[in-house]
């Protein structure tokens, strides 16, 4: 009998930046970034919100129409609207492209916010919020 290792998990959080104001939802994201070797589609994942030793989560909501993660590739997903004024400039997309959430209030918030990223039920990805750590990821 084999050993049996479980897939590495090719979707990863590799920045998670909280909101300058609770305005400013432009200024919220989390960078995901594909460390597989195959294309990863985001069309029907969803993100679900938590605080670290809670089982209580939130949906915040699913990704429709979604978006395809090369891999190697990142991308930013921005809490707000582009077009709304109120929620400050986006973010400049040099090197990593911006997707618009189109939610309602910032989510980070707080150090122990924790953050999974799911498809039909099952965990793609997950970190938790930590100022102190690099690109406010902390490792799960």
């Amino acid at each position: 009998l084999g050993v049996y290792a479980p897939r590495a998990m090719a979707i990863r959080f590799v920045e998670i930046k909280p909101a300058e104001s609770a305005e400013a939802l432009n200024t919220e994201w989390v960078v995901l970034e594909n460390d597989g070797k195959a294309p990863f589609n985001t069309r029907g994942c969803g993100m679900t919100v938590g605080r670290r030793g809670s089982n209580k989560k939130s949906l915040l909501g699913v990704i429709d129409p979604g978006f395809v993660l090369a891999p190697g590739a990142k991308m930013r997903m921005c809490t707000g609207n582009p077009a709304t004024q109120a929620h400050g400039a986006p973010p400049p997309e040099d090197d990593i492209k911006n997707y618009f959430l189109f939610l309602p209030k910032a989510y980070v918030g707080t150090p122990g916010t924790v953050l999974t990223l799911v498809l039909r039920g099952l965990q793609v990805s997950k970190a938790e919020f930590d100022p102190a750590a690099p690109g406010g990821v902390k490792a799960l």
